[in-house]
């Protein structure tokens, strides 16, 4: 108590912000506790203090009394649990504190983050124009949208968001075969003596959650988890005009180089999700200072770093709100990489630190990514990231709740290592070392991103383009490296070492 008395104290001393709002209720218990009691609930929790004052700029004892602090505990009571006033109490009593502040007393309420299962926290009985929620100092009303949003998530234990059917979506117009073959053979590798081998594409297809059929509705057709994970271009913008996957890299200081790399959704892939994760995810493992291993040209990530980089990158995919206008952002820069996904989170930031708890919109996509080796269940995910990045001495990953529009933000940060090699973080090539020549480094480039281009090795090597490019000529007639394809679109193959 004492602690919170200091902690009060010292709030007073700041002003209002986004974690505690002070009221006066010389007059009476003040109608306005209601708003931020929704807007705390709703947004992050906080701390609403009765009895002070804002004066010149300070904030300072109101003079309450002790029988009106005892008047306005009953009041809270007998309004909290109140339907007409408010739709649930998430308080208990020891969230109610009484303390003295100079001559006279004050009132706290600590208003906990709500259980996702309880939101919207609302007032009256319509949540429509009285739900609220924290942005910077005050209560804001929110958006029906956000409204609808906050009740479809509060059912996603019971009711999975992607395993809604899109009826009349047939397997054989809207699904991606080549993209059903690269999971299947990542399946089979995984599970080769399981039953579901033997199955036909389609069998499969519904064995995975991909394709449903509810015979009380009178519907039939894919599943949103299953045009999203697997859909063709056609598939996915029928079903979400929305859809948009976005990955950016930025390893150049030079100010008119906007991106070093850039993969989106422009005509010249399926930008589904698995294959979004396929290309991302050799983009963003070049990025770990850490050794791997080599077994003929296939690169084997089993540390824990590459481990918590597949977590971040699913982790991101999985828990998204699809269908909003803005989508799926991964970002690399040279001290950190970022991931973005739309929507807000179901636990709050202490209990994502604490692992042990998770609740997944898209429980279908998590099962799609679990049976080839990601996505993990109860809580682990983020252990596996923290872990990755701890075991490391890496710092700490930071995950943000960024709003208007409502996105998720985790950022893992790098160590800068190893001078001599531009902007680059960390060695791209794991235990190689400096004494490298500058042709070696282009080839393992090449290995690690068959996509990577001129300008990224130029970044990467810390040599001019030109530089590369005359590497790249003599690596060519020495019959080491091919062109497949032209500048856009193609990529590069190795064809001896």
């Amino acid at each position: 108590m004492e602690d919170l008395k200091a902690h009060i104290i010292e709030l007073c001393k700041k002003g209002e912000g986004t974690e505690v709002e002070f009221k006066s209720a010389k007059g009476g218990f003040p109608q306005s506790f209601w708003e931020t009691y929704s807007a705390f609930a709703n947004t992050n929790g906080g701390i609403i203090v009765l009895g002070v004052v804002e004066k010149n700029g300070k904030f300072v004892p109101d003079g309450l009394s002790e029988e009106q602090i005892s008047a306005y505990k009953k009041k809270f009571w007998d309004l909290a649990n109140n339907k007409t006033q408010v739709n649930f109490c998430i308080l208990t009593s020891s969230d109610v504190m009484e303390e003295d502040f100079g001559d006279s007393k004050i009132l706290i309420f600590r208003i906990p983050r709500a259980h996702f299962t309880k939101k919207p926290i609302y007032l009256t009985l319509n949540p429509f124009g009285h739900t609220y929620v924290r942005r910077h100092e005050g209560d804001y009303i929110c958006q029906d949208e956000e409204v609808r949003e906050m009740f479809s998530d509060s059912t996603v234990d019971k009711r999975s968001l992607d395993n809604v059917i899109l009826d009349k979506f047939r397997f054989e117009k809207y699904i991606d075969r080549a993209t059903i073959k690269q999971y299947r053979q990542r399946f089979n590798i995984r599970h080769d003596d399981h039953p579901w081998v033997e199955l036909s594409d389609f069998e499969f297809f519904k064995k995975i959650g991909g394709y449903r059929i509810d015979e009380s509705k009178g519907e039939e057709g894919c599943t949103l988890a299953g045009i999203l994970m697997f859909g063709n271009w056609d598939g996915l913008h029928e079903a979400m005009p929305s859809y948009f996957v976005d990955f950016r890299e930025k390893l150049s200081s030079d100010p008119e180089i906007r991106w070093t790399d850039r993969l989106y959704p422009d005509g010249y892939w399926e930008p589904n999700l698995y294959q979004f994760y396929k290309l991302v995810y050799p983009k963003m493992v070049s990025a770990l200072p850490v050794p791997f291993k080599l077994e003929g040209d296939e690169r084997i990530d089993d540390t824990p770093a590459h481990k918590a980089l597949r977590e971040a990158i699913i982790n991101t995919l999985i828990h998204a709100r699809y269908g909003k206008l803005y989508g799926i952002v991964i970002e690399r820069y040279p001290d950190r990489l970022v991931f973005v996904n739309p929507g807000t989170m179901l636990i709050s930031v202490d209990q994502y630190y604490e692992g042990g708890t998770s609740i997944c919109r898209n429980s279908v996509l998590q099962e799609m990514f679990l049976l080839i080796g990601g996505g993990e269940r109860a809580g682990s995910g983020a252990d596996t990231i923290l872990k990755g990045w701890k075991e490391n001495h890496w710092p700490k990953p930071v995950i943000r709740e960024r709003f208007e529009p409502n996105r998720v933000e985790l950022t893992l940060y790098l160590n800068q290592i190893r001078s001599g090699t531009g902007s680059q973080t960390g060695s791209q090539t794991g235990s190689q070392t400096g004494s490298q020549t500058t042709s070696q480094k282009i080839v393992d480039l090449i290995r690690i991103d068959p996509n990577i281009t001129i300008e990224k090795m130029s970044v990467q090597i810390g040599i001019s383009k030109r530089g590369v490019q005359k590497h790249i000529a003599k690596l060519k007639e020495s019959g080491i490296v091919k062109r497949v394809g032209g500048d856009f679109g193609g990529h590069w193959e190795i064809i001896k070492d």
